[in-house]
């Protein structure tokens, strides 16, 4: 005998959970969440370094889009529903506090992201609600009264189904909405740092200042903190570039330049300007010792000697073709990066189901109905900082209110 749910929930992950949970009367409603793999919540787990990155102190829907390269017109709408702001009240109605912290990130009080999954399996205890580990999905049939779904080689039914099964990590997983009508846009990583195979710089690993970053030939351009790494850059700057420009990125295989300017109040004609006046005030002055600019200074002797100009060469030695040199490097340092890395455990794509076949005032689809999508496996991904959390959150939330 087929069992029989009213909604079927595809994924065990911040979505499929949250969605699960916001169901009213989920007890009554006969839920279902099937997951592929042995557990539960595995990104929420390790995100932020084990303390879970729940959101990000934004709490102006227009000013949230903008930290969404895709998906950012449609979550509009859906981010005026339920919004960071909301997320914190949610949690606080179930005794767990969040905390911002200076960069605006939020994560809860406790800095352990066990405090946020206990919360869940809690609800999902209170609720009554099913979870089947190692359910392999292998199709999904469309029926006059719902759809049925053949799992381990059984099938069950449902009324309503929602996939939230995260960005699309196989051929298998985009087949089962490709065989529903759905287009999808190929996944792509979103979030990594560059790499700089046996650059020098990396010598300089551990390092950290403010800089902007533009992709040559682009409009790609990011400001903010750059770490250098062992492998590379990393950072907020470097990982905001990579989100936006992951699509480009791809299509060029990773291989391309991108120039640094390392005083971002700062131009090469001004600096050429400040140059000259302390050369003109200063002469007797060796360079690395009066050098007025805020650049962290291994990073300035790095410069220098890429420059070819001695550190301990006085002002009124240094010529007009060094000073313009100088200043140029300062502001448009070139490196060509080959490759790659992922940052930390954070995985996160672009791509997935194409966002017009949507309706983000439901989550459901436009071609099949009682059929609902929430969180990565849409083609919306975010910066770092929360924001990704936030959509899973925002999606889930919305879904669920139309999943009774």
């Amino acid at each position: 005998m087929q069992q029989k749910y009213n909604t079927v929930i595809v994924g065990a992950g911040a979505s499929g959970i949250f969605a699960a949970i916001n169901i009213k009367n989920p007890s009554e409603s006969q839920i279902l969440i099937i997951e592929k793999t042995n557990k539960a919540l595995s990104k929420v787990k390790v995100s932020g370094g084990g303390r879970c990155n729940v959101t990000h102190a934004c709490f102006d829907p227009k000013e949230l889009v903008n930290f969404y390269p895709r998906g950012n017109k449609e979550l509009l709408g859906p981010f005026h529903q339920f919004q960071p702001g909301d997320v914190i009240e949610w949690f606080s109605n179930r005794n767990v506090e969040l905390k911002i912290e200076e960069d605006g990130r939020m994560f809860p009080t406790t800095d352990n992201s066990q405090t946020i999954i206990d919360c869940f399996f809690k609800e999902i205890e209170r609720n009554k609600i099913k979870i089947h580990y190692k359910s392999d999905l292998t199709k999904i049939t469309p029926t006059e009264n719902g759809f049925t779904l053949t799992i381990n080689n059984q099938q069950i039914e449902c009324k309503k189904l929602l996939i939230a099964s995260g960005g699309f990590k196989n051929t298998e997983q985009a087949k089962l909405i490709t065989n529903l009508g759905h287009q999808i846009k190929d996944p792509a990583p979103s979030l990594f740092t560059f790499n700089l195979p046996n650059h020098p710089i990396t010598k300089l690993q551990g390092i950290v200042c403010d800089a902007v970053i533009k992709i040559t030939g682009t409009n790609y351009l990011s400001d903010g903190s750059l770490l250098i790494t062992h492998w590379g850059m990393s950072g907020p700057a470097i990982l905001k570039l990579s989100s936006w420009a992951a699509r480009y990125l791809q299509e060029n295989n990773y291989s391309f330049n991108y120039e640094i300017n390392w005083l971002p109040n700062h131009s090469t004609e001004t600096l050429i300007e400040m140059f000259n006046q302390i050369k003109s005030e200063f002469g007797n002055k060796k360079i690395i010792n009066h050098l007025p600019i805020e650049i962290p200074k291994k990073i300035l002797i790095y410069l220098l000697e890429k420059a070819r100009i001695d550190k301990d060469k006085k002002w009124a030695e240094i010529n007009k073709k060094e000073i313009v040199a100088l200043a140029e490097l300062i502001t448009k340092d070139i490196y060509q990066a080959q490759g790659k890395t992922t940052f930390k455990q954070e995985f996160v794509t672009c791509g997935g189901i194409k966002l017009n076949e949507v309706n983000f005032k439901t989550m459901e689809s436009k071609i099949i109905p009682n059929l609902y999508f929430s969180g990565e496996v849409l083609n919306i991904d975010a910066l770092t900082g929360g924001f990704n959390f936030q959509a899973a959150w925002t999606t889930a939330w919305i879904a669920a209110k139309n999943l009774n």
